[in-house]
């Protein structure tokens, strides 16, 4: 993949600016940025104590885990027999 086909988006996640090069669109970015940054705040409500490092690796922890989730669940409906599908 060439620099030319990468783009420069800045985002906002939990107050902090983060540049994020890559080949996705900048709306795609912002979208992710956004649900990192809501599942930011969620965790640091219910722990309004955690310093950031732990905040960050408590979301990375539960996004993994919704990610796991909804792949097994995936997963399982690609298994079924086409006529349970619809």
């Amino acid at each position: 993949m060439s620099e030319q086909q990468k783009s420069r988006t800045t985002v906002d996640i939990f107050g902090q600016q983060y540049t994020i090069v890559g080949a996705e669109s900048t709306s795609h970015v912002r979208l992710v940025a956004s649900i990192v940054d809501d599942k930011m705040r969620e965790i640091s409500a219910k722990n309004p104590h955690l310093d950031i490092n732990k905040l960050a690796v408590l979301t990375a922890v539960n996004v993994v885990h919704d990610f796991l989730k909804l792949k097994d669940e995936y997963e399982m409906i690609q298994r079924q027999p086409r006529n349970q599908k619809e």
